[in-house]
C-alpha cells in the first residue's frame, strides 16, 4: 500500500474508533432524581421568569420547530439559559399548519438534508440534546397521525406503518456515529432506501451527535379507536431512548396515564412526562395527584411543563392560575427534582 494510501486508511481506521458506534443516550439523572423542565416561548426573558415565579431554574427547554428550522437563534437561548434542550420536531408549518413533508416521505429519504444538519449541528456544538421527533401522533389534529378526528384512516402516505418507518430512519440519522456506508447498510436492514446527502458532501463517517431519542405519545388514542394506541406506533426499542407522554388537567384520564407507564414494549426504558400543565380551571389538586404519581414511579426521570405561546389569553399560560404555581412552587423545593442537567451542575 502507498503511504497516501496508508495513511487516509489509518485516519478513517481512527475516526471510526473515535467515533462510537450508534448506542442509547440517556442523559438522565440517576434513579430516584428528576430533571424538570418547561417549555419554550421563544424568549430568554419567558424562561427566567417561569423560573422565578417557581423557585426553580429549570434543567429542560423544549423548542418547539417546524421542519427544516434552523437551530443557531434557539441555540443562543440554551446557552443563555444554561439548559439542556429537547427538541420537538414537527411536520406542521408554524403559522399555516400545512404539512411540510409526510411521514412516507420522511421515511424513503426525502427529508434526509434536513436531519444530517441536525446531526452535524449537535456533533459539532458538542452541545447533548434531547430529540423529540413527531410527538402525539396518536392526536388526530397533528398531520403525521394516522387518523382523522372521525376516527377514520387516513391510509396512503399517512398509516402507522409509515409513522415508525419515518421515526426510525430520523433516529438513524439524528444520532450518526458510523462510516456512511454502515448508516446505508443499517437503513437497507431496515428496508429503507441509503442516505439522501443531497448537496451535502458524504463523509466518510457521520459524526456521533451527543442526543437522546425520545418517543412520546397521548396516553390513549385521540380518537380513541382500534389501531390508534400507544403501541401502534412504536418504533422499536433500538430506535428509542426515552418513552414519554403528555397530560394536562383538562384530560385528567388516570387509568390512561397508568397503562402507558405499564406498556410492554417501552418497560425497559426511562419514562418522561414531555408534557403536562393546567388549564381551564386553577386545578391546584391536579398538580398535587401529578407529583404523587410521579415520586412512586422511579422511572419517571423527567417532565417538562408545557406553558403555551400566548399572553393571559392562553389557556395553558400558568399565571392565570395563581394557587397552581403556589402548589407547584411548593413541590420543585424537593431537592430530588434537578434544576441543571448533566454539563451545568457543575456550575453551582
Amino acid at each position: 500500500m502507498t503511504r497516501p494510501r496508508l495513511l487516509t486508511a489509518l485516519l478513517l481506521a481512527f475516526a471510526v474508533l473515535a467515533c462510537p458506534a450508534q448506542a442509547a443516550e440517556i442523559f438522565g439523572p440517576k434513579v430516584g432524581k428528576k430533571l424538570t423542565g418547561v417549555s419554550d416561548n421563544g424568549t430568554l426573558e419567558g424562561f427566567q421568569n417561569f423560573a422565578e415565579a417557581t423557585g426553580k431554574h429549570p434543567a429542560i427547554l423544549q423548542t418547539f420547530h417546524p421542519w427544516g428550522n434552523g437551530l443557531d437563534v434557539a441555540y443562543r437561548r440554551w446557552q443563555n439559559a444554561e439548559v439542556m434542550p429537547m427538541l420537538h420536531i414537527s411536520t406542521a408549518d408554524d403559522e399555516t399548519r400545512e404539512e411540510l413533508i409526510t411521514p412516507q416521505e420522511i421515511a424513503i429519504g426525502a427529508g434526509d438534508p434536513y436531519l444530517i444538519q441536525i446531526n452535524q449541528f449537535f456533533a459539532e456544538k458538542g452541545q447533548r440534546a434531547f430529540i423529540r421527533p413527531l410527538g402525539e401522533p396518536n392526536r388526530c389534529l397533528n398531520p403525521y397521525t394516522a387518523f382523522t378526528c372521525s376516527g377514520a384512516r387516513r391510509g396512503g402516505e399517512h398509516t402507522t406503518y409509515w409513522y415508525r418507518k419515518a421515526f426510525q430512519r430520523i433516529a438513524v440519522i439524528t444520532r450518526g456515529g458510523l462510516p456512511s456506508n454502515r448508516v446505508d447498510k443499517k437503513l437497507r436492514n431496515l428496508r429503507m432506501r441509503k442516505v439522501n446527502w443531497g448537496s451535502i458532501p458524504r463523509p466518510g463517517v457521520m459524526p456521533a451527535a451527543p442526543v437522546s431519542i425520545v418517543w412520546s405519545t397521548l396516553p390513549a388514542g385521540s380518537p380513541r379507536v382500534r389501531g390508534n394506541w400507544p403501541g401502534n406506533y412504536w418504533p422499536g426499542a433500538n430506535f428509542v431512548d426515552w418513552a414519554g407522554t403528555d397530560f394536562y388537567s383538562d384530560y385528567p384520564h388516570w387509568r390512561d396515564l397508568d397503562h402507558f407507564a405499564k406498556g410492554r414494549p417501552w418497560r425497559s426504558k426511562p419514562l418522561a412526562v414531555t408534557e403536562w400543565g393546567v388549564a381551564g380551571v386553577d386545578d391546584y389538586p391536579f398538580v398535587r395527584r401529578l407529583f404523587n404519581w410521579m415520586n412512586k414511579r422511579p422511572r419517571v426521570r423527567m417532565f417538562v411543563y408545557y406553558r403555551g405561546f400566548g399572553g393571559l389569553e392562553d389557556r395553558y399560560n400558568p399565571y392565570n392560575y395563581p394557587t397552581t404555581l403556589k402548589v407547584l412552587r411548593n413541590k420543585l423545593r424537593d431537592p430530588q427534582y434537578l434544576a441543571y442537567a448533566f454539563g451545568f451542575a457543575r456550575r453551582r
